[in-house]
């Protein structure tokens, strides 16, 4: 039998087919401090108005400002070099940060609905024109800011994140506009509760697929933008190859994807493998294989070979 290893750092090729997250900072920074200046209104005038619309609104904004720091932390840490006790780097730092922030805004949601039973058990006058007011402005600082990730929000999950979290807010500031001017004119202050658990909701609705594409990834499941038959139906395309097996594929961070698969040979000859192995490479490269490592076997593998431990 003969063994070929690719090393697993190599790039499939000269051009890079992933997509590339532009420079993020600027969009993190402007995020950071629009969000936090909101976050300190939004409470002085939550408790001074007695309104939970407006205190639930600056938990999920408070959460959203500690999510964009540690989106930010962990760019940067994904850029660092592999050593030797971290052979591939600080990647994967993005996807236990997409998981983090998921599982946070989480707790928030719960104690939003908490606070939210004990209101209807004992209501309180809210001033309406007050929420109106700030709401108002939430609209706009939520609305820039997840407009600084648009462009970049389907080429990773920790961008999607920042970007869904901030449009559901800025979703949610214009219904808390509508509440405030409800209660301005109908007096009915069981309102800004009933719009703190649409805010629950709409938080736990955005939240659930960032949560579950999370966990996913944490535990080496195949991303959800990679489909393994099309995969092995690239690689088996090339008359090169006769079978594949052992195919495991995992995300190396959040926007990275890499491969390992054993390949069986139509040819003895590696050598003739070997020049087939750019093509195979670069066809993986589209449908978002970004690096990947061959086992070559010379010979069809036995079944008992085949059911090795993998």
């Amino acid at each position: 039998m003969e063994h070929h290893h690719e090393d697993l750092h190599h790039h499939a090729h000269g051009h890079h087919h992933h997509p590339e997250v532009t420079n993020l900072n600027p969009a993190f920074i402007i995020g950071i401090i629009l969000n936090s200046a909101f976050v300190v209104a939004e409470l002085l005038v939550g408790f001074s108005s007695s309104s939970l619309a407006l205190i639930s609104d600056a938990g999920h904004n408070a959460t959203d400002v500690f999510s964009l720091l540690l989106s930010m932390f962990a760019f940067k840490l994904s850029k660092a070099k592999a050593t030797n006790n971290y052979t591939y780097g600080y990647k994967r730092a993005t996807i236990l940060n997409s998981l983090v922030n998921a599982i946070l805004l989480l707790f928030v949601t719960a104690g939003i609905i908490w606070e939210g039973f004990y209101r209807l058990q004992n209501p309180v006058t809210v001033q309406g024109t007050i929420v109106s007011e700030v709401a108002f402005a939430g609209i706009f600082v939520n609305g820039i800011s997840a407009w600084l990730f648009f462009k970049d929000r389907k080429k990773d999950i920790n961008v999607m994140g920042a970007y869904l979290h901030l449009l559901s807010d800025a979703l949610v500031a214009f219904g808390v506009v509508v509440t405030g001017i409800a209660i301005y004119y109908t007096h009915l202050y069981w309102l800004d509760t009933a719009v703190s658990f649409v805010i629950a909701i709409m938080i736990l609705a955005s939240t659930w697929q960032l949560l579950m594409d999370s966990i996913r990834l944490a535990l080496d499941g195949v991303p959800r933008n990679v489909d393994m038959k099309k995969v092995e139906e690239a690689i088996l395309k090339f008359k090169e190859v006769k079978s594949i097996h052992h195919v495991h594929i995992w995300a190396l961070s959040s926007n990275e994807n890499a491969m390992t698969a054993h390949v069986v040979l139509e040819n003895s000859d590696i050598t003739i493998f070997e020049k087939a192995k750019h093509n195979i490479k670069h066809d993986l490269a589209h449908l978002n294989i970004h690096h990947s490592t061959f086992e070559v076997e010379s010979h069809v593998c036995s079944e008992e070979f085949c059911k090795e431990e993998e």
